[in-house]
């Protein structure tokens, strides 16, 4: 690169991050792309950082490199990574502090990415640390730009790259712990106690600002890595507990270093007070056996308690909602950090309980500030009041105040029984709770859309019902007296205002004020409905022994159940009758139908999972014997089922089924433009199908009865509605499985007169000469949708062949030509080839039909005429914007329904090729042009297409070999070299129906090898002489997946026993290549008698017995190998 050429791509970047134009942006952005294209443009990005003035050009070669670096990171040799490593080092060390932030990131993030790939290839890299020091050590610019880098660095370690294994990682991640983590956070904290001494001289405010951020940040990291490899989710907000090696022992017991960090939070503003606290947080949640006695820690935790209540008693920094939020957490980790009989003995307790709880209220009223935060300090009660029956009477610490007073002669406040304490406490949170939930509907009623919903807030709203039923259960009665005191008067000018009023929906649409009322007893409705369902629906053993000594037992929960369930059940009856009465006219919000549906799976999770059945004579004695067996649970439970509906006064269980199921329809009915309250209604419908004895209960309702005869887009307009389509499969489904999960003389004639709507649907389908309009598109689409879900509820052979013999052969002819003039039309197709692939799909063996029925047959001459109806036209049609959507999403479910139809094991292929009938050839030759047609990076971008991709290829080297094997031999090729890149997969499904691919190749070769006439045989020969050095590259692949890879091992050792059979020189050769690439004449004779071992006694045959044993052997080949080989 010279000058001019360094102007034009100074110009490009200009262009790419300036420029209005859209398609000169992307322009610029291709070419500046071809920089990341290969390890040649490497010396060009030095030019560039070394020669150029723009920002954005040094940025974008920066990214390039670290592009360049990882991707083609085993082109270099030790030498050349050490090099680069250290030119970027020395560009930081003389151009750091003068380079804009976004430059420095991506330079600071190249330096960590190379010592983190390189970290076992050469002592440099494993000593940044001490590189970085020099930084730390000079002025304060170069300090800031040395803390980054060990954030980074520590950012790096942490998390996964991209195409490097788990294991290299962890193992990497486990060495920088052992040698370089606590030096790291020793640095961040001598760092802040340096800016707290104000000891950089020179340092203006707004950098020693900056240097206690990033110092801040790194104690964080270094706290929150993943010390022994179990963190599951990076995103999560809660942490677990911290995991810290017993070197940091000293530290962390130090009072020293949470004064510090709690100084700093005291001193200053967010965000470095809240970095502060967040170290905390970390610092309180290490692992209990870190401490050396118990005595240390619970001085530890003294100090944190303490810590607690004086931000509790001065507010100090709470005035932040960072801080706020933070505090809310590190409150939230106490208790689950700690056991409430450590805490009982903290001095000042039942002080800091009283604090607590204060905050917790006044938290709760400020909900507008600190919603998110709520389901934090809900947690921390919960939490406590859930250890309340674990723990036996402890004394307690007195507090400050309460020893002198006790001395004088006064009452200590260890006196106070910690559980009255408790009581008084949660009662203060729960009321407040509730009445500020409330409230809450008008104060947003009234903020005209300047404040948020909490009811909007989804996410917040269920971490919120999770957590609140533990602490409305320990004073159940107290709680739900309280809660009925706002349900009440609520549901009484509810139902005077809106219930009884059919007109009421018009007066709010006049008048303002009435619109608004009707809100606000909306929302407050919506908020007292949530909480009963919560409290219902979280009751749990543990809740009941902790309630049932102060609040009656048991017999007193239901009671208290049966009020509070009462009341909504009849909000639902009112809203059906005002339904009905209306034609739908003017229903509530969305919102109270979503608690409603919240509250009816709770009610049935407690009290309507079984159905009452009618026991025969034959039955009785097993029953009773039932009863003797659990010691008569089952009777009680019953009991108490039927005590509840008594005490609700509705009827019995079929008749508050009864309201459930009308509130389904009502809902389906008026509901079908909210998506949300559609699906969430179904979901509730499916679940109510599949409780014990259900479905007859069910089929035995008018609303159920009505679900059935009328289950089209007239009845119910939800189902033409284009966003809830795929609700239709749902419906269905359920419908269908309420018809078929009873068996008896009329269910036959009751699936016909089911199907009936869709079939007619069908026929004048076929009937019509062009079905290229949307009428007929709307209608294939919902036909294809409905019977798909129908098909997915057929979960037996009698069932799967009463559809079978309704379709077929009078309505398949509409799918072909659906096909044959859609096949352009996603929505369309997509509907369509998915129903095929669950027609096809044998599960539960329902596609066994006799053995004199042609049907297997019949059905896979259709699928195979739909698959290539559609392949064949969509194969010549260029997409127009989304190449997903309008063609790879049909490909991989044509790849789909065709591995279904292979592997069902209800077709024999053979029939085929006897009779000359094109069928099966037709459809492997179209799979296979789809297949062959995607380019195979996009087939990996695509985690749908890749699964559907390698399923087919496993389906079809399984049971089809020969039409693999008859493939050109570039195509052949092809498909193989895709195998070994699969092989290569994170993705252990994939990387192991890879590796039975080239299992179900390697045993055919062996096995017919002996058969050189064979033309398979003859074809897969002149492959191998194309390519001579496959079987090598596989072999080699598959033993560096068992050695170093995270893979599934059992599945990676099937292929290497047949390939080694297959061709023995190749795994010689292998052999020998491994053993020449060990540098010490020590390991390659370990090596080499590692494996004599593995070959020892080796069986040339393919049993099963043979491939377990070699599996049993190369497991012991790897755990030998892997302590001493030098990859």
């Amino acid at each position: 690169m010279d000058a001019q050429a360094l102007q034009q791509l100074e110009g490009l970047c200009e262009t790419l991050y300036n420029s209005s134009n859209e398609t000169e942006r992307q322009q610029a952005q291709e070419q500046l792309l071809s920089l990341q294209s290969s390890a040649e443009y490497i010396p060009r990005c030095q030019y560039i950082l070394d020669n150029s003035h723009s920002s954005y050009a040094l940025f974008v070669a920066a990214n390039a490199l670290t592009k360049l670096i990882t991707q083609f990171w085993n082109n270099f040799t030790v030498t050349e990574r050490v090099d680069v490593r250290n030119y970027v080092l020395s560009y930081l060390a003389s151009q750091g502090p003068q380079l804009p932030d976004f430059v420095a990131t991506s330079l600071i993030q190249l330096v960590c990415r190379i010592t983190k790939l390189g970290w076992f290839d050469d002592a440099q890299h494993r000593e940044l640390v001490e590189e970085v020091d020099k930084f730390l050590h000079a002025n304060v610019e170069y300090c800031i730009v040395g803390l980054r880098i060990l954030n980074q660095l520590v950012e790096e370690l942490n998390l996964p790259t991209s195409g490097r294994t788990l294991t290299l990682h962890r193992k990497t991640a486990v060495s920088f712990r052992d040698l370089c983590l606590f030096r790291i956070f020793q640095i961040s904290l001598s760092t802040l106690q340096q800016v707290k001494c104000r000891q950089f001289t020179n340092a203006a405010p707004q950098q020693e600002v900056k240097i206690a951020e990033h110092a801040l940040n790194l104690a964080t990291r270094c706290l929150s890595f993943d010390f022994i490899g179990t963190n599951p989710d990076e995103s999560a907000e809660d942490v677990g507990t911290i995991q810290a090696p017993n070197t940091w022992r000293s530290v962390v017991q130090d009072p020293a270093t949470m004064t510090l960090l709690l100084d700093f939070y005291k001193n200053t503003q967010p965000p470095s007070s809240s970095q502060a606290l967040q170290s905390v947080i970390l610092l309180s949640s290490v692992r209990r056996s870190l401490f050396s006695t118990d005595k240390e820690r619970a001085a530890f935790l003294q100090q944190l308690v303490t810590a607690i209540r004086d931000i509790l008693q001065t507010e100090q920094g709470l005035n932040y909602q960072e801080n706020y939020h933070e505090f809310c957490r590190l409150l939230g980790r106490l208790k689950a950090n700690y056991q409430l009989c450590e805490l009982v003995r903290t001095e000042g307790f039942t002080e800091w309980c009283d604090l607590a709880a204060a905050f917790t209220v006044r938290s709760f009223q400020q909900w507008q500030w600190f919603s998110n935060s709520i389901h934090y300090l809900l947690g921390l009660w919960g939490r406590l009041i859930a250890a309340i029956p674990y723990v036996p009477h402890v004394p307690q610490q007195p507090s400050s105040t309460s020893s002198s007073s006790s001395r004088n002669g006064g009452s200590s406040s260890s006196g106070v029984n910690y559980r009255e304490k408790m009581q008084r406490c949660v009662l203060q949170v729960v009321q407040s709770y509730i009445k500020c939930m409330i409230e809450s509907v008008e104060v947003v009623a009234h903020s005209d859309g300047s404040l948020d919903d909490p009811l909007d807030d989804e996410g917040s709203l269920k971490e919120q019902l999770e957590r609140l039923p533990v602490i409305c259960l320990f004073q159940y009665s107290s709680v739900a007296s309280y809660l009925m005191s706002f349900l009440d008067p609520i549901m009484n000018a509810y139902q005077e205002k809106i219930l009884k009023d059919p007109s009421s929906h018009r007066t709010a649409q006049q008048s303002p004020e009435a619109a608004r009322e009707m809100i606000v007893l909306d929302g407050q409705l919506t908020w007292l409905v949530y909480m009963v369902g919560a409290i219902i629906g979280g009751h749990t053993s543990e809740i009941h022994s902790a309630s049932s000594s102060g609040d009656g037992g048991a017999t007193s929960q239901e009671a208290i159940d049966a009020n509070l369930a009462s009341r909504c059940l009849m909000l639902a009856q009112g809203l059906n009758v005002r339904a009905q009465q209306t034609g739908g006219a003017g229903p509530c919000s969305p919102r109270l139908e979503l608690a409603l549906v919240y509250f009816f799976q709770a009610f049935r999770k407690m009290y309507a999972c079984e159905m009452p059945q009618t026991l025969s004579m034959s039955s009785v004695s097993m029953a009773a014997a039932a009863v003797r067996m659990d010691g008569g649970g089952a009777m009680m439970k019953a009991k108490g089922y039927q005590t509840v509906y008594d005490l609700i006064g509705l009827g019995d269980q079929v008749a508050v089924t009864n309201i459930i199921v009308i509130k389904v329809g009502n809902n389906l009915k008026h509901w079908g433009k909210n998506e949300e309250v559609i699906a969430r209604t179904l979901h509730l419908f499916l679940e109510m199908t599949m409780g014990i004895g259900t479905a007859k209960v069910l089929l035995s309702l008018d609303t159920v009865q009505y679900l059935l005869q009328h289950h089209t887009p007239e009845h119910f307009p939800f189902l033409a509605v284009p966003a809830n389509s795929r609700h239709r499969t749902s419906f269905h489904a359920t419908l269908a499985r309420l018809i078929l999960s009873v068996v008896d003389e009329r269910t036959a004639a009751a699936f016909e007169a089911f199907m009936e709507p869709i079939l007619q649907v069908l026929s004048q389908l076929q009937s019509t000469p062009d079905i290229r309009t949307e009428d007929a598109k709307q209608a294939i689409i919902g036909a294809c949708r409905d019977l798909r879900g129908i098909t997915a509820a057929t979960q037996n052979r009698k069932a799967y062949c009463a559809l079978f013999e309704l379709l077929y052969p009078q309505h398949f002819p509409v799918f072909v030509r659906a096909a044959e003039v859609w096949f352009d039309a996603p929505e369309v197709t997509t509907a369509l080839l998915k129903f095929m692939q669950e027609f096809v799909y044998n599960k539960a063996q329902r596609l066994m039909f006799d053995q004199s029925s042609p049907n297997g047959i019949l059905l896979f001459r259709e699928a195979s005429r739909v698959l290539v109806a559609y392949g064949s036209r969509v194969l010549q049609h260029p997409f127009r914007s989304d190449v997903y959507k309008e063609k790879y999403k049909g490909i991989a479910i044509s790849l789909n329904v065709l591995t279904c139809a292979l592997s069902g094991n209800y077709v024999n292929f053979g029939v085929f090729a006897l009779y000359e009938d094109p069928a099966l050839d037709d459809a492997l030759k179209i799979a296979l042009q789809m297949a062959l047609s995607i380019p195979f990076q996009e087939i990996l971008a695509f985690p749908k297409l890749s699964k559907a991709y390698f399923a087919f290829f496993e389906v079809l080297f399984r049971n089809h070999i020969p039409a693999a094997l008859s493939l050109p031999t570039p195509v052949f090729l092809h498909v193989i070299q895709a195998q070994h890149e699969g092989l290569q997969s994170v993705d252990t499904l994939l990387s192991a129906q890879c590796a039975s691919t080239i299992d179900y190749l390697a045993t055919y070769f062996f096995q017919n090898k002996a058969k050189p006439d064979r033309p398979p045989i003859r074809a897969l020969r002149a492959h191998l002489q194309a390519q001579p050095d496959m079987i090598f590259t596989l072999l080699s692949t598959l033993f560096t997946q068992l050695l170093f890879g995270s893979v599934n091992h059992w599945a990676i050792t099937r292929p290497i026993l047949s390939l080694m059979l297959a061709s023995e020189e190749d795994f010689n050769a292998y052999k020998e290549h491994m053993i020449s690439t060990q540098p010490s004449p020590e390991n390659q004779v370990r090596l080499r008698e590692e494996f004599m071992r593995l070959c020892a006694d080796l069986q040339r045959n393919l049993e099963p017995s043979n491939r377990e044993r070699m599996g049993q052997k190369l497991t012991v080949f790897r755990v030998a190998v892997s302590q001493f080989l030098t990859s």
